[in-house]
């Protein structure tokens, strides 16, 4: 049997999953400019995993499953003067596409903001409701 899922949990779960969404993409922003001394240790972009989580026929909201490394290649870099070149003088730098990530972090920001609006009709519209019962 599946759970009922009100308004308020589908919006309020969503809003989570957007939280971790808008985390991860400030990490990746946030180590963008990073350099490691080898390919191995270079910073990876983070990503989250999202699945959906069903209610009853025609309710779903959805829920992050784990946060992993993206594929996007760290590069290398000839840097001799950085403290942490190797013996050739290379550094590797983050696996991280800043533009695309500004970009991921405004359609974060829009989604947590329409389930926001959400709540807040649906709080409205409660409330409304409770006025008439009067």
């Amino acid at each position: 049997m599946a759970n009922h899922l009100s308004l308020f949990d589908i919006s309020g779960r969503a809003m989570s999953a957007q939280l971790v969404r808008l985390s991860t993409s400030a990490s990746n922003l946030a180590n963008a400019n990073s350099v490691a001394t080898n390919k191995a240790d270079a910073f990876r972009a983070l990503k989250p995993v999202f699945k959906t989580v069903g209610g009853q026929a025609g309710t779903a909201t959805v829920g992050v499953t784990q946060v992993v490394a993206s594929q996007t290649e760290p590069t290398q870099r000839h840097d001799p003067g950085n403290p942490l070149a190797d013996k050739d003088g290379n550094v590797w730098e983050a696996g991280v596409d800043s533009a695309a990530e500004l970009v991921e972090m405004m359609e974060t920001a829009r989604q947590y903001q329409n389930n926001v609006q959400v709540l807040q009709t649906s709080k409205s519209l409660t409330l409304d409701t409770l006025r008439l019962e009067k």
